[in-house]
C-alpha cells in the first residue's frame, strides 16, 4: 500500500513541476520584445506571399514574436479590430480599415498592454472609383445624371466622353448626381478623385447594337405608339423618337407594341451579335423606360434573338415605376435564352436577322402609361 501512494506521489510532482516549467515557458513566450518579422496574405496555399501594402478592408497576417499582448492596432492612424482569438504569440490576424485616412502615414502601429507601441512600415492602397451603373444611361445635356459604385472619396470629378466635366450637385454614399455638359457623346464616363481615376463599366448613351429605336419606324405594328415631336404631356426625347403606348389594357388582352419579321426590321434585326447569340451570359439586354403611370398589370413580352415569329418569349413582369423619369433596364442575356430554351425554341446564328416582338399581355389589367426606346443587346462589361 505504501508503494502504492508513494507512486502516486511521484506522479503528482512530476505533475505539478510539468505545469510550472508549462507556465515559464509561457510567460518567457511573451517576456521578450515584439518583433514583426513579416506580413502575408491569409491563403493557407499562398503563405509565401509577403505584403508590404494591402488594399482597403483586406484581410492580413502579421508574423513575428511576442505579439500576444497587442490591445490595438492602427493604419495610417485608422484604428482596425483585434480579435482575440486571432492574436497569437506569433501572429495577428486583422482586417485593414475601409476608411480613408486623413494623413498618410504609410504605417502600421501595434499598441501593446505594457503601453508600449511597435511601429512597421506598410502602405493601404486606396481604391479608386468605381462606376457601376446609372439610373438612366441617356441624359440629355443640362440633366441630372445619377452615377451608383464605390469608393467616391471627395474631391471628386466626373469627365464626360468628349472630355467635358460635369457639374457634381452631390456625393452621397455610393452615389454621384452631376450635371451632363455641353458636348458629351457616347463613350465611358471616368470619375476621378485623389486616388486614381475610374471608367464606367458601361457606355453613356450607348449606341452600340440597337434593335429598337423607332428613328425611323420599321416594322408592321406598333407604328401608332411612336412620338416624334412630344407634347407639353409627353416626357422629353432622350435620343430621338421614342414608343408611348397610353391605354387601358384588360386581362390576357394583347397590344403589339414593336413587331416585324427580320426583313420588316431591317437593318435593325441583324444587329444582334453573333457572340451574343453563342455567348448570351456575357451580355444584356437593355433599354428606357419611363412610366408615367405606375407598370402594374399585365406584362412585357419580348421575343429578341429569334428566328421564328413567337416561338418562345421573355416576359419583363411587373411591378416598375420610374415615377415619369427615364431610367435604364438591364436584362441578363441569359435569362431570356433560357426561358426561349424552356420553351423548346432553339437560339441560333441568323445572318438574316431575327424577329422583333414587343407586346403587352397577361393576366391582369393594366391601365398603361409607359414609354420605352433604344432596346439594344450589349456586353456586360464595356
Amino acid at each position: 500500500m505504501k508503494n502504492k501512494f508513494r507512486y502516486i506521489y511521484i506522479a503528482l510532482v512530476a505533475f505539478s513541476i510539468a505545469i510550472i516549467f508549462s507556465a515559464c515557458n509561457d510567460d518567457d513566450e511573451t517576456s521578450g520584445t515584439p518583433r514583426i518579422d513579416y506580413i502575408r496574405i491569409t491563403e493557407p496555399g499562398a503563405s509565401d506571399s509577403l505584403l508590404v501594402s494591402a488594399g482597403q478592408g483586406q484581410l492580413i497576417a502579421i508574423i513575428g514574436e511576442n505579439l500576444k499582448e497587442a490591445v490595438g492596432i492602427e493604419f495610417n492612424n485608422l484604428p482596425a479590430t483585434l480579435t482575440t482569438p486571432y492574436v497569437t504569440n506569433t501572429s495577428i490576424l486583422v482586417r485593414v480599415p475601409s476608411e480613408v485616412p486623413e494623413e498618410v502615414t504609410n504605417q502600421m502601429v501595434l499598441y501593446f498592454k505594457n503601453g508600449s507601441t511597435l511601429t512597421y512600415d506598410f502602405s493601404v492602397s486606396i481604391n479608386k472609383p468605381s462606376v457601376t451603373s446609372m439610373e438612366c444611361e441617356y441624359v440629355n445635356a443640362g440633366g441630372l445624371a445619377v452615377i451608383h459604385g464605390d469608393f467616391f472619396y471627395e474631391p471628386l470629378k466626373v469627365i464626360f466622353p468628349g472630355d467635358v466635366e460635369g457639374e457634381i450637385i452631390s456625393v452621397e454614399d455610393n452615389t454621384i448626381k452631376v450635371t451632363v455638359p455641353e458636348g458629351a457623346t457616347p463613350g465611358q464616363i471616368s470619375v476621378r478623385s485623389n486616388f486614381g481615376s475610374g471608367l464606367s463599366s458601361f457606355m453613356f448613351r450607348d449606341n452600340r447594337n440597337i434593335i429598337i429605336n423607332s428613328d425611323p419606324f420599321v416594322g408592321w405594328a406598333g407604328s401608332e405608339y411612336v412620338v416624334s415631336n412630344p407634347g407639353t404631356e409627353d416626357p422629353e426625347l432622350i435620343n430621338g423618337n421614342y414608343i408611348r403606348v397610353n391605354k387601358q389594357i384588360g386581362a390576357w388582352g394583347w397590344t403589339d407594341v414593336v413587331a416585324g419579321s427580320p426583313t420588316d426590321m431591317a437593318p435593325l434585326s441583324t444587329n444582334i451579335p453573333d457572340d451574343a447569340i453563342m455567348h448570351p451570359e456575357m451580355y444584356s439586354l437593355k433599354f428606357e423606360v419611363n412610366t408615367i403611370k405606375p407598370f402594374n398589370g399585365s406584362g412585357l413580352r419580348l421575343v429578341l434573338g429569334l428566328t421564328g415569329y413567337d416561338p418562345g418569349s421573355y416576359t419583363w413582369s411587373p411591378p416598375y415605376d420610374t415615377e415619369g423619369n427615364w431610367e435604364t433596364i438591364t436584362i441578363p442575356f441569359k435569362e431570356m435564352v433560357d426561358a426561349y430554351v424552356a420553351a423548346g425554341s432553339q437560339v441560333v446564328v441568323d445572318i438574316n436577322g431575327y424577329y422583333t416582338r414587343v407586346t403587352i399581355f397577361g393576366g391582369t389589367a393594366l391601365d398603361c402609361d409607359m414609354c420605352l426606346d433604344n432596346f439594344r443587346i450589349v456586353p456586360n462589361k464595356y
